[in-house]
């Protein structure tokens, strides 16, 4: 059903049926070309039964299956079809990647991702898949952020498109019998429905009532914060009269209802709608100035784009807008639905994912535009097709739509309560000698917050690496330490899916040759001489060296950065420098042997008259440890 609703297909597949039909395959191709799968099936198998098949009717069959989602039919079909053809187009092997992968044939997927890359290099799903080819082992073996159970309340039929606003869970199912069925799967028109929270289940549900059902499709929903307006999509049908395009295809069209003595009524079209396109999957921003929609209207990416349309203060409707190629690609998304922290989710097969449709992310930036698209991850995403995903913060849990069961025709609605924070960045810690650059084993590195609290302790492999995972946009301080290595720190703020820190580490004994060393002076808490912890765990280094060579005596400058009153940063940098004293004195060295000396803001390495970098005010910041015999 998700199919028909991102109104993907009618006039891709017109096109791809005048390729070859002829006086045979007629009558397969009308119910293909009308969605009518289930039906296009049966008529093409009769063809091959008839001994009647070319290469057409195979592809035909691969296609017909996997939009129902057959895909082990699906494969066979392709493997008939490409062995029957000499030069497959770059469609035709990105059709077969997207049943492979969805049959979970990893190696088989890559080889035919491969074949579409090198006939469609420019498109954006090959050039994605060659700066990630390797991307479904990572989604596969990526901790799970959600924990996913399937609701009690689903039918034998589809049911999809869970919304659940003001104690109460809106759907989309098919389980209404006195409907007509459709040839897409032999199912029920689909209807609206309503469930109440009994005891924590979603149950007693029924109908939606007021005007909003018919006797067509009628699907997801979107709530106005007041409860008064209801956006949903239909099938074109207004006032008694079903509209069809040229090719005969029913359209999608967004509606709004208004709450009338607790029914639903005074059902208007949008002024979005076209009978010429689909439109539909409404969703609202946290304000509701702002309505979300999929749309194959003209002038897209892709088949179906996800577009973005203001709501004026007067109920007026602004011009949509497309969310852009960082968001739409040149294949299937839909479904969006945005959070209360603006976050957009939606279902994509144009972007790198587990099969079928998955369900991905975007934030928004300080301009306020969505950024790349993040995948999910599973268990949310599957190999068959995820997608109408929505989301309560608060709560932290949503629901998501699957046809991951036994049967492929049957989505279901499932629940997904949030057990890891979204937006994380796995970070590997990368350990260097600065002399050699060979990788440093066995190092200790703690992580701190930025507050100084202590997150994690890890150990470096023998490749000198060690990896943790961070919340994203947050920074963090990395203290390694190794014996014979001067301590080493870095500050950094955890940015996208992955990174790498490197750190070089200075040998001890370079401190005796160089005769001075510079510790960043960053552990310190703002506005104290108060050492912090990792700050101590560098110092202790230093206390190394000085018990080596019983003979070296040291001199600590301490140096600020250029903000505040000069002399407000020279009293501040000689407390910080007795601190710094007192603390290697508190280790057993003798006090002959340290002096410290605070030096303000006047010997900076980098001049801020005309501003800094907080990069740049860091590296004024430190601690010089200088041997003075």
């Amino acid at each position: 059903m998700k199919t028909l609703y991102t109104f993907l297909l009618s006039v891709l597949l017109s096109t791809l049926t005048l390729q070859a039909q002829n006086s045979s395959t007629k009558k397969a191709d009308k119910h293909f070309d009308r969605l009518e799968f289930v039906d296009a099936i049966e008529d093409y198998e009769e063809l091959i039964r008839d001994g009647k098949a070319d290469a057409y009717v195979y592809k035909q069959l691969a296609i017909s299956n996997y939009k129902i989602y057959k895909t082990e039919e699906a494969e066979r079909h392709y493997d008939t079809y490409l062995s029957m053809v000499e030069t497959p187009s770059a469609e035709d092997y990105l059709g077969y990647a997207q049943t492979l992968i969805a049959n979970k044939r990893l190696d088989e997927f890559k080889k035919a991702m491969r074949k579409f890359s090198e006939l469609a290099p420019q498109d954006a799903r090959a050039i994605a898949f060659k700066e990630n080819p390797n991307y479904v082992s990572k989604l596969l073996f990526a901790e799970p952020k959600f924990d996913v159970k399937r609701l009690e309340l689903n039918s034998e039929y589809q049911d999809f498109g869970a919304y659940e606003y003001d104690g109460k869970l809106f759907f989309v199912s098919a389980r209404n019998k006195s409907r007509r069925t459709y040839g897409w799967n032999d199912q029920p028109t689909l209807d609206i429905f309503v469930a109440s929270n009994v005891g924590g289940t979603f149950k007693n549900e029924v109908e939606l009532e007021g005007e909003v059902n018919s006797k067509f499709h009628e699907g997801t929903v979107a709530i106005t914060n007041d409860a008064q307006t209801l956006y949903f999509t239909r099938n074109d049908y207004t006032d008694g009269n079903y509209e069809q395009d040229s090719t005969g295809i029913g359209r999608l069209k967004i509606y709004k209802a208004s709450l009338r003595d607790g029914q639903w009524a005074d059902v208007q079209e949008l002024p979005i709608n076209s009978s010429n396109y689909s439109t539909g999957s409404p969703a609202l921003s946290p304000d509701n100035k702002t309505l979300y929609f999929s749309s194959d209207r003209p002038g897209g990416f892709g088949e179906s784009d996800i577009y973005k349309v203001s709501i004026n203060s007067d109920g007026s409707f602004g011009e949509p807008e497309n969310l852009g190629d960082e968001i739409n690609t040149p294949g299937r998304e839909s479904f969006p639905f945005v959070d209360q922290d603006q976050r957009l989710y939606f279902s994509s097969d144009g972007h790198l994912g587990l099969g079928g449709y998955d369900v991905f992310y975007a934030n928004l930036d300080d301009n306020g535009n969505f950024v790349k698209p993040r995948n999910i991850g599973k268990p949310v995403n599957s190999s068959a097709d995820d997608f109408s995903f929505t989301y309560m913060v608060a709560m932290k849990s949503g629901y998501v739509s699957s046809n991951r069961g036994k049967n492929s025709l049957d989505d279901d609605i499932y629940q997904a309560n949030l057990i890891e924070p979204l937006d994380q960045t796995m970070v590997i810690v990368n350990l260097v000698n600065s002399e050699t650059q060979e990788p440093i084993e066995a190092a200790e590195v703690i992580v701190y917050e930025d507050n100084g609290d202590e997150i994690t302790k890890l150990k470096t492999d023998k490749a000198g690496k060690a990896s943790t995972i961070l919340l994203m946009d947050l920074e963090y301080d990395f203290q390694a330490n190794k014996d014979q290595f001067e301590s080493a720190s870095k500050r950094v703020t955890a940015e996208g899916e992955q990174m790498v820190v490197t750190i070089p580490m200075v040998p001890v004994k370079d401190l005796i040759e160089d005769r001075s060393v510079t510790l960043k002076n960053i552990f310190f808490e703002f506005d104290k001489a108060t050492i912090r912890p990792e700050a101590a765990l560098g110092l202790d280094r230093i206390v190394e060296v000085l018990k080596e060579y019983s003979d070296v005596v040291i001199r600590i400058e301490s140096h600020t950065d250029r903000r505040g009153p000069a002399a407000y940063n020279k009293r501040l940098s000689e407390k910080r420098a007795q601190s710094t004293v007192d603390y290697i004195i508190s280790k057993g060295i003798d006090a002959s042997r340290v002096s410290g000396v605070g030096k303000g803001e006047e010997e900076p390495i980098n001049d801020c008259t005309n501003g800094c970098t907080e990069e740049e005010h860091e590296e004024n910041r430190r601690s010089e440890f200088i041997i003075v015999e």
